[in-house]
């Protein structure tokens, strides 16, 4: 069953147009990511914080990522990554127009 993997953490930049520059070999490798279906890349420059919201194909993709990316973000200097592995309410998220099959 999918699931929904929510991160965020400090961020001090670029946003916008800079960070979709910057960003897009990481971009484009997390397409290569075991069970990842999509992501939307979150971003709130009035608060310096970075991440996203991810749907996987199941659990154990969902919680190997979440393992390699803190441990990637952590070295590149991020203090605390907050990460969250939800499941999905489908017939209600259907209402609203969620992307989820």
């Amino acid at each position: 069953m999918a699931k929904l993997l929510q991160v965020d953490f400090e961020f001090h930049g670029p946003f916008g147009k800079d960070m979709a520059n910057a960003l897009v070999a990481l971009a484009e490798s997390i397409n290569r990511e075991p069970g990842m279906i999509w992501k939307i890349w979150t971003e709130n420059e009035k608060e310096q914080l970075g991440g996203g919201i991810y749907l996987f194909e199941d659990a154990a993709s969902a919680q190997a990522y979440l393992k390699m990316h803190t441990a990637r973000l952590q070295q590149m200097g991020v203090g605390e990554v907050r990460g969250q592995i939800f499941d999905i309410n489908q017939p209600l998220t259907a209402i609203n127009n969620g992307p989820i099959n």
